[in-house]
């Protein structure tokens, strides 16, 4: 799979840092995420993120690597969220928000000028807390997105493949006409994953997609996510320790500092693989945090 990033000319759309060649090595799984420095598919390096004049996250470093599955952790307000919709550029969308530092997307600056944020959104996905199906049939939530992309394969195909890869085909296939507002909650959270996945991405930005569910949804979801990431990067929100440990293959845990003048503002304290990070984390704060001494 290539990863062309593009910009917007008069008549013209061009990629910008060349065209960059995907290859897809196995995951590393939680004994060991890959190391290989080719694997690293986010590679972010001081970033931090303004609203206006308020710094609510600072110089924040950390790699992403494909096809594993990577956890942000930390307290609320600790900008975790933040960060996350630094992936695919979701904060363009906020007045007065933006960024110093550097997100590189298979070493294309994300933000470099001409970078179209509409095809970053389209290679980085995204699954918000609150499953969000549109008004429309089952079939129309999946094909919605490729026929926007001007998709002229066979839609019924890739609206099955896609409800197939986020294992709802089984329990909605006889009622693909049917309003997609009419699913469970956990059902509603798996057609958004389809949703996602129909425009076939690179990479699943995940926002706290469990929050809203109850144990059995949820687990359904980390099963999906365990299934989706030999195929596609994902990183994950969540406030849940226990999911972070089941999931992940690397977690990165991110705190809040405070200032004399009472102004909160998130960074990183460490990121490592998730096995380490529960069991032997290199910062005490980390320790503190995923043993619930704090936060």
């Amino acid at each position: 799979m290539g990863a062309d990033v593009v910009t917007e000319s008069k008549d013209r759309r061009e990629p910008v840092g060349g065209r960059l060649t995907v290859n897809r090595p196995g995951r590393g799984g939680h004994g060991g995420p890959v190391a290989d420095e080719r694997s690293v598919i986010f590679d972010v390096q001081n970033l931090s993120v303004f609203y206006g004049e308020f710094r609510a996250v600072r110089e924040v470093s950390l790699p992403v690597h494909r096809n594993e599955i990577t956890a942000l952790i930390g307290p609320s307000g600790c900008g975790k969220t933040t960060v996350l919709r630094c992936f695919n550029r979701m904060n363009d969308l906020i007045d007065g928000a933006r960024i110093e530092g550097t997100i590189l997307y298979h070493g294309v600056d994300l933000y470099e000028r001409g970078v179209d944020p509409v095809e970053v959104r389209r290679r980085v996905g995204m699954v918000f807390q609150k499953p969000n199906p549109f008004p429309k049939s089952i079939f129309d939530n999946i094909a919605f997105g490729p026929r926007i992309a001007g998709f002229k394969g066979n839609m019924a195909d890739l609206v099955e493949e896609s409800l197939q890869k986020a294992a709802l085909w089984d329990e909605v296939k006889d009622k693909l006409k049917e309003s997609g507002m009419a699913l469970s909650g956990g059902q509603q959270q798996r057609l958004c994953i389809a949703r996602a996945i129909a425009v076939q991405p690179d990479v699943i930005l995940m926002d706290e997609p469990c929050s809203a569910l109850d144990p059995i949804a949820t687990l359904r979801i980390e099963e999906l996510m365990q299934q989706l990431v030999s195929d596609y990067t994902i990183i994950i929100v969540t406030h849940n320790m226990q999911q972070a440990a089941r999931v992940s293959d690397r977690t990165a845990f991110f705190t809040v500092d405070v200032r004399h003048d009472g102004q909160r503002t998130g960074t990183l304290v460490e990121v490592d693989a998730t096995d380490k990070m529960f069991t032997n984390p290199s910062d005490p704060r980390t320790e503190d945090y995923v043993t619930g001494r704090f936060g």
